[in-house]
């Protein structure tokens, strides 16, 4: 697992000390904005920049073997799912605040069973 914490840190004290200004870090993608809003997970934690919102965290998977589930949102439940069907893929959850536009990649894992896929013939996948 790797946490964003120090970057996330450095981030912020750049904006308290006028070296970035809001606009550099209050720039989220409305993609991203609306992904929070319909499919993220709220979290306890306040913006550290307005102050004024929770957090939400938005969860993307990454990895060859997930095919059209590739960077998709997914929740908690969909992704302890997963763990146990594809060998292994990237997860990265970031922190979103819906009210400022705050985001930052919060942290990065690898989920998966650790075993390489299995191969299936032409019949197995065209009877699913």
């Amino acid at each position: 697992m790797v946490d964003y914490g120090l970057a996330r840190r450095a981030t912020i004290a750049s904006v308290l000390a006028g070296r970035a200004t809001l606009t550099d870090v209050c720039d989220a993608h409305p993609y991203l904005l609306r992904a929070a809003k319909f499919h993220g997970e709220a979290t306890d934690r306040p913006c550290p920049i307005c102050r004024k919102a929770k957090l939400t965290h938005v969860t993307y998977v990454y990895g060859d073997q997930l095919g059209q589930y590739e960077g998709r949102v997914k929740q908690g439940p969909e992704l302890a799912e997963m763990a146990t069907e594809y060998g292994e893929f990237q997860v990265y959850v970031v922190e979103v605040c819906q009210s400022c536009s705050w985001n930052h990649l919060a942290s990065s894992y690898v989920l998966g069973t650790g075993e390489p896929p299995a191969r299936r013939s032409r019949r197995a996948r065209a009877s699913e």
